[in-house]
């Protein structure tokens, strides 16, 4: 692939389509993602040690770290940036070994959460920090479906179009933030 152009990829293929990518490759996400911050997995979680119903199906989701700002007029959302990952670094095992196949936030990932990727074939991509505008413009639209006590943190689910992300670690245990170059 060219450094000016990037994958696209749907969330319906996005198991399959992780053999393609390489750690630092530019990736543009369509389909359906779930919101999600520490509080909701810690809800998520709970629901999974107590047998319970999750308010949507793991296999296969996509989570997204992120609580988006109140909706300006006309809009589909606000402003929503990526949340700092390692806050979900407790929950995302859990979450992994139940059919999550990829999450999306920022920062770095710690040692278990990186051994459960490679175990379970997901992924982590890296959304921009500070451009949480921008990535508003991807979002087509947004339902909240649990968790409405949360507020912003509550789990919304949205469909985007051409989402952009950096693939940082993949199923094969390539990972961007062990990369000399960067």
């Amino acid at each position: 692939m060219s450094s000016t152009s990037a994958y696209t990829i749907h969330t319906d293929s996005v198991r399959k389509d992780l053999r393609n990518l390489h750690a630092g490759d530019a990736v543009l996400l369509s389909g359906t993602i779930y919101t999600a911050r520490d509080a909701a997995h810690k809800k998520l979680c709970a629901l999974i040690a107590e047998q319970q119903p999750l308010p949507f199906d793991l296999q296969n989701a996509v989570i997204y770290y992120a609580g988006p700002t109140p909706t300006k007029a006309n809009g589909q959302i606000g402003s929503i940036g990526p949340t700092t990952s390692s806050r979900m670094d407790a929950f995302a095992p859990t979450l992994l070994a139940n059919g999550l196949a990829l999450m999306i936030g920022k920062g770095t990932r710690n040692e278990s959460v990186c051994n459960a990727i490679m175990q379970n074939n997901a992924a982590y991509f890296c959304a921009a920090g500070g451009l949480g505008a921008l990535i508003s413009k991807s979002i087509c639209s947004c339902e909240e479906i649990a968790f409405p006590e949360l507020g912003c943190e509550s789990i919304k689910k949205l469909t985007v179009k051409n989402m952009p992300l950096i693939a940082a670690i993949l199923p094969n245990g390539e990972n961007i933030f062990d990369r000399q170059d960067t």
